[in-house]
């Protein structure tokens, strides 16, 4: 394991990866951060976004949900509420929730109290983010 870490992404439902990478980057609340081997302990938060890690040069994408990132004694731990391969996104779906939740966006501006906007304006960032890591331009 010299120069890699073991990179570990899990949700509620499954662990989606366990791998030793060579890099790892992820959307920490304060910005995208990047992590390697021998990296200094850490803890943060995670928001939607997309995660990417490296493996001899072969970069994979992942769309995540909020969620919290470990790392410690080379290994890093990425609990999430979900996590999707580039691959496994279903662009359609993603689509339809896009539009789903730019809908609800647009009544929240009249029916305020009825509305639930951070819901709504989660769901559109989890497929705006979906859509960005299967590669669809929007």
């Amino acid at each position: 394991m010299a120069n890699k870490i073991l990179l570990e992404v899990v949700t509620p439902t499954r662990l989606v990866v366990s791998e030793e990478v060579d890099l790892a980057t992820v959307p920490g609340d304060a910005g995208v951060f990047g992590v390697m081997a021998n990296h200094t302990p850490l803890l943060s938060t995670l928001k939607i976004g997309e995660m990417r890690y490296t493996v001899d040069g072969k970069s994979t994408r992942m769309a995540l949900s909020s969620g919290f990132c470990e790392i410690s004694k080379n290994r890093m731990t990425v609990l999430a509420e979900a996590a999707e391969f580039s691959t496994d996104i279903d662009v359609d779906r993603a689509l339809r929730a896009k539009e789903r939740a730019e809908r609800r966006l647009q009544e929240a501006q009249t029916q305020r109290e009825k509305i639930d906007v951070a819901r709504a304006q989660a769901a559109f960032a989890r497929a705006m983010t979906r859509l960005k890591v299967a590669g669809h331009n929007t």
